[in-house]
């Protein structure tokens, strides 16, 4: 077996954010070498890897030159340059996941193809090479109102969504490759993080249900468990085990998901990496998501997916009257708060509906952590030095 602790061996991360930055605690809990590529100087990564390398992850030759130095080559973010992965790869550099899953996971009008061959539930689509393609195929009356747009690549955080309801939402949209997909009318949207070693042992996270935000269509708050009937629960992480056989990952696989009105799951997207929905885990359970990350691309045993107590996670995102340089407004005020975890990201510049931070509740009861969530939703700004005129 490898000697990861103390050692000579050097992981590479590709990407610096905050899901990189989570992902270094637990390198620096087990004493192991890290090397991080980030196109930001400012990158949150970089106060935490051994060695940070400032270049574009879409670049093959920057890519390939640092993943040359790493043993173990893992990624906190999907845009990077496949066929660099697959090189190092071939060059006896293990990549994980590996290139050929990021593929099928990369576009998402790959995505709903695979589910479509492989018999996982979805939401039915069609595909889109262009917007006057949509188009021409809306007017025919091949689909209508309302139907959810998605670009196929680009997207993240809300951005390359769309519900479509009326023509001027239609006309809109942006001239790119794309997805529609029926509107499926849900009870919740859950999510199941799925982890995965090169031995093939497999666990799986609570199931965890997701509110979003109303005009930004991002996560607001993630419940952990989530406030469903156990034989829902049982089949959403079934489903979510046959996704990740499926796609054949090792790490970690965020499985998104719907509950209908008749209590089917359907499979709407997945995340080949730490994911917003495991964020509670931090303070709630047994093993979080990033420390069972590190120990499935590794080939450790896996960790106890179990929760401790009721968790629910806060994203705390820029107030969109401002940009600027960050203020937290009134964190000690929520630091009062019992069971209450602030995690701020290292962003310095805030704008509009950003992801800068999140802070995770914990209680035995896990109502009374929902109430907190809100008490701390209505008394913690994100805002900048500067005022936005509306």
């Amino acid at each position: 077996m490898t000697n990861y602790f103390s050692s000579d061996f050097k992981l590479g991360i590709l990407g610096g954010g905050q899901l990189g930055k989570m992902l270094l605690y637990e390198t620096r809990k087990y004493d192991i070498q890290t090397l991080v590529l980030d196109p930001s100087a400012e990158a949150p990564s970089r106060i935490a890897c051994d060695s940070f390398t400032q270049g574009d992850l879409m670049d093959y030759e920057t890519v390939l030159e640092f993943g040359r130095k790493a043993d173990v080559l893992t990624f906190e973010i999907e845009t990077v340059n496949v066929e660099a992965l697959e090189k190092l790869e071939q060059e006896g550099i293990k990549v994980y996941p590996s290139p050929k899953t990021l593929k099928k996971i990369q576009d998402k009008g790959v995505q709903k193809s695979f589910y479509a061959d492989h018999a996982i539930p979805t939401a039915p689509f069609s595909k889109f090479a262009s917007k006057d393609a949509l188009l021409r195929c809306f007017q025919k009356g091949d689909f209508q109102f309302p139907f959810v747009w998605k670009s196929t690549t680009g997207g993240y955080d809300g951005k390359g969504v769309a519900v479509v309801r009326d023509q001027a939402a239609l006309e809109a949209l942006e001239d790119t490759p794309c997805i529609a997909e029926d509107l499926i009318p849900f009870k919740n949207e859950l999510a199941v993080i799925v982890a995965r070693s090169p031995s093939g042992e497999v666990k799986t996270f609570p199931v965890v249900e997701m509110e979003f935000h109303p005009e930004a269509n991002q996560v607001e708050y993630v419940i952990c468990p989530a406030r469903i009937e156990p034989s829902v629960a049982e089949k959403a992480r079934k489903l979510a085990e046959k996704v990740s056989e499926r796609f054949e990952h090792v790490g970690l696989l965020a499985v998104e998901m719907f509950q209908t009105e008749d209590d089917r799951v359907l499979v709407n997207e997945v995340a080949p990496r730490p994911h917003n929905s495991g964020h509670y885990s931090i303070e709630a359970g047994f093993t979080n998501q990033f420390e069972q990350h590190l120990r499935a691309i590794l080939d450790l045993p896996l960790g106890n997916t179990d929760s401790k107590v009721g968790g629910v996670m806060v994203n705390l995102v820029g107030d969109e009257g401002y940009t600027g340089n960050v203020i937290y407004e009134n964190i000690e005020e929520i630091m009062k708060f019992k069971g209450v975890t602030p995690h701020i990201y290292g962003k310095k510049i805030t704008r509009p509906f950003r992801k800068m931070g999140h802070v995770t509740i914990v209680a035995e009861d896990l109502s009374e952590a929902r109430r907190t969530a809100e008490k701390v939703k209505k008394t913690i700004r994100v805002i900048g030095s500067e005022k936005i005129n509306s």
